[in-house]
């Protein structure tokens, strides 16, 4: 546990974590007796409960002398967040084994990620449309959620809801209870105050126990019938609906929003109606039909709906087109390729890969998964900004052809990348490696009698509609995309081999 996790100090440490790993074969005894004797005598030590605030601004853009544009990360001791580590291993060990994880909950667990959600939120998305159906999808923002968080109301939830009791609850509520923090900016620091609520930012039990703390609000979702899917206190809601059951479905929207707010106001959150964002999302043939969509009504104001708006790292519009998001990535890219170009004359060529791969090819692969389908222009707009980083590493002109440069540095295209994920997802999916709700949207093929076919591990395709929209949703395209590769590549069941193999079979494909 402690060779897999980072090596972060805190100036509360008595020594750096770097060398408490040098001088581990030592250590580890003793490490291993704390941690044990915590655990056991259900206390978490009060030398243990003292974090140092940070102070982080949020965006770089926004201004230095407003509070709220800062995000208070607590730096806690090393011996701390290794306790947690062992409890959350225990917990997560606990709600696994008796399936008491909500399936649209992606923070925080394992084979989840925001890349995870944003395929699942698509695919609904597209799916509505290619059913010629609207969409209406409401991204809620919560003021201070992690330390708002009522820990008697926590306690009580977690010995109710989620059979945690005797010792482990002891721990827990040691845990919780009795905490302080200080503030630090520079070399100056505040006073220890009390944390009366939540959970220390920068804690690693605190983030597993915020799902669990919300959980309550897919029981309310449900019940009006509305889709929801959290990432931590990320909620997005959302629901589709024929063009003549616009206001039905605005009602039931605002009904459903209206009980979280109450749910919220009872268990010391708040919802903050300022950044809650509001799209009505279709195609213009669709939206045109609809009798009046434009906001709705929030708490104390009403939410004018917008035309797109960044959900988890990705950005989407009202028709779904991804066109501002390309903008945004080829804008992001553009940035640091023009910093990275500053230095590279004093870089060797392997670090200048290195590093572009850090900044941009990580910024062009994000979500990818959900680029599929986008129109040509779209593409070529990504495609040439991978052609401007190839050159920037090897130090190539602006005339060079951008095809051969990838071949040299083994880069696979955009077009080829978008696939490569499309089908690595679909290989998690089959060998338990991605969320259930993933899972659920791929279907074995299994014909009415048998053929040859039945044991090639095909999946069942489906039809689309429409090219616009169906077929980009992931249950149409991935199911398309899995069946057309060899069956040598379908029939690896282990993941190392088969990302190494499905990265040669594209090379092959694309530069041979």
């Amino acid at each position: 546990m402690i060779t897999a996790s980072n090596a972060k100090s805190c100036h509360l440490d008595p020594m750096p974590t770097r060398l408490v790993l040098d001088s581990l074969d030592v250590l580890l005894p003793t490490l291993t007796r704390i941690v044990n004797m915590s655990l056991a005598n259900c206390v978490m030590p009060s030398s243990l409960k003292t974090a140092t605030v940070s102070p982080l601004i949020k965006k770089s853009n926004l201004e230095c002398d407003e509070l709220k544009n800062y995000r208070p990360v607590s730096n806690l001791p090393y011996l701390s967040k290794l306790i947690e580590k062992v409890v959350v291993k225990q917990l997560d060990d606990h709600m696994l084994d008796n399936s008491l994880y909500r399936s649209d909950q992606s923070a925080y667990r394992r084979f989840h990620s925001t890349e995870t959600a944003l395929v699942k939120i698509m695919d609904s998305l597209l799916c509505a449309m290619d059913n010629k159906k609207c969409n209406l999808l409401v991204l809620l923002d919560q003021s201070a959620a992690f330390d708002t968080v009522n820990q008697d109301l926590m306690l009580q939830r977690l010995e109710s809801s989620y059979g945690i009791t005797s010792d482990a609850l002891q721990w827990l509520s040691s845990y919780l209870k009795g905490r302080t923090q200080a503030v630090s900016i520079g070399s100056c620091s505040s006073e220890p105050k009390d944390l009366a609520t939540g959970f220390p930012q920068g804690s690693v039990l605190g983030p597993f126990m915020y799902p669990i703390y919300t959980s309550p609000l897919f029981d309310i979702a449900s019940k009006y019938d509305i889709m929801i899917h959290m990432y931590a206190d990320d909620t997005q809601l959302y629901v589709s609906f024929s063009a003549d059951e616009d206001n039905s479905a605005v009602s039931k929207l605002q009904d459903c929003i209206l009980e979280i707010r109450q749910w919220m106001m009872n268990n010391h959150l708040k919802l903050n109606d300022t950044k809650t964002e509001f799209l009505v999302i279709g195609t213009p043939q669709l939206k045109k039909r609809l009798s009046s969509v434009s906001s709705l009504h929030i708490g104390d104001s009403n939410v004018e709906a917008v035309d797109s708006a960044r959900n988890i790292g990705a950005i989407i519009d009202n028709t779904l087109s991804m066109a501002q998001h390309v903008s945004s990535v080829c804008r992001t890219c553009y940035m640091h390729l023009h910093n990275i170009s500053k230095i590279r004359s004093h870089l060797t060529e392997d670090a200048a890969a290195t590093i572009v791969n850090a900044l941009v090819t990580s910024c062009l692969d994000y979500a990818n998964a959900i680029l599929y389908g986008i129109p040509q222009y779209m593409l070529k707009r990504l495609q040439q900004v991978q052609y401007n980083a190839a050159r920037l590493v090897l130090r190539k002109k602006k005339r060079d052809h951008g095809t051969p440069l990838l071949k040299q540095l083994h880069w696979l295209p955009i077009q080829t990348r978008i696939e490569y994920k499309l089908n690595l997802l679909t290989f998690k999916s089959l060998n338990n490696l991605a969320p259930v709700y993933l899972t659920e949207l791929l279907c074995t093929y299994n014909p009415s009698r048998t053929l040859r076919s039945s044991s090639m591990g095909l999946l069942q395709e489906k039809n689309a509609k429409t090219k616009k929209a169906g077929e980009r949703a992931y249950s149409i395209a991935a199911p398309k995309l899995w069946n057309r590769l060899p069956q040598e590549l379908r029939s690896l069941n282990e993941l190392v081999s088969f990302k190494t193999a499905l990265k040669t079979y594209y090379f092959k494909k694309v530069f041979e």
